[in-house]
């Protein structure tokens, strides 16, 4: 039975001194309440470090949101994978639809940062995908799905891939307050796990956990969770609420 993982994606939000301050509600509050799931917050580049403290002797796992393809170099304003491990990053979203529009990444781009984050067992990718409304009101949904699924494993092995985390975020659905309905969400979560079925084998595809994001909250969260392909959520908006957080956790 796949373990479920959640990710607080807190995006561009939150000081170092908030960020510590919201690690530490997290923390306190799954001391109160454990769950069986894995957890993990993912703060600004800034509040890593800060963040790292706080969660030390904690099951709560670090987070980072993007990095770069190359160990070092001439490359300003990015941070590489061996960076992210020595402040104790275990995980790191690649290919955010975000990412996707304003800085442009690409399904290549995806690939040569995953490839690079399971160098040597260095990091747990988090493998973003999803489509926009247009694409889903067209027809092109699948078409997408499957275009970035395997753009994203390219030259990945499989023993490779037990290690990565997909999560399904259809790009209308964030932020807007709106979300895929949950038969809606599981159909499309199917869809990937037979990709990966036929990218790899059925025991690959059974062991990969997919993540539902896309205006996850407490109000929704048991609906969507229940779904058999939905192991977990990569949230956002609410995981910037230490309460609300928790109470997407509480519904798996």
């Amino acid at each position: 039975m796949r373990r479920k993982i959640f990710a607080g994606n807190w995006k561009m939000h939150k000081t170092a001194a908030e960020s510590e301050g919201l690690a530490r509600d997290v923390v306190e509050g799954l001391r109160a309440h454990p769950t069986s799931s894995e957890v993990v917050v993912c703060p600004t580049y800034v509040a890593l470090d800060r963040v790292a403290a706080v969660l030390t002797g904690s099951p709560v796992l670090l987070g980072a949101q993007d990095m770069h393809w190359e160990s070092q170099g001439a490359y300003t304003g990015k941070i590489s994978a061996d960076m992210l491990q020595a402040v104790g990053v275990t995980y790191v979203i690649i290919g955010h639809s975000e990412q996707r529009a304003y800085f442009h990444e690409t399904d290549e781009t995806v690939n040569r940062k995953a490839r690079k984050a399971l160098a040597g067992g260095i990091l747990k990718p988090i493998l973003c995908v999803g489509e926009t409304l247009q694409e889903r009101e067209t027809g092109l949904m699948e078409k997408v799905i499957q275009t970035q699924i395997r753009g994203a494993y390219a030259g990945i092995a499989a023993s490779e891939a037990l290690h990565t985390v997909i999560a399904y975020e259809p790009v209308w659905a964030i932020g807007t307050g709106r979300n895929a309905s949950p038969e809606q969400a599981q159909s499309v979560h199917f869809f990937i796990r037979e990709l990966l079925a036929s990218l790899y084998d059925r025991s690959v595809s059974e062991a990969v956990r997919i993540q539902y994001g896309g205006s996850l909250k407490p109000e929704n969260a048991l609906e969507l969770l229940s779904q058999p392909d939905i192991d977990g959520g990569l949230i956002g908006g609410a995981s910037l609420k230490a309460d609300a957080f928790l109470g997407i956790i509480a519904s798996s």
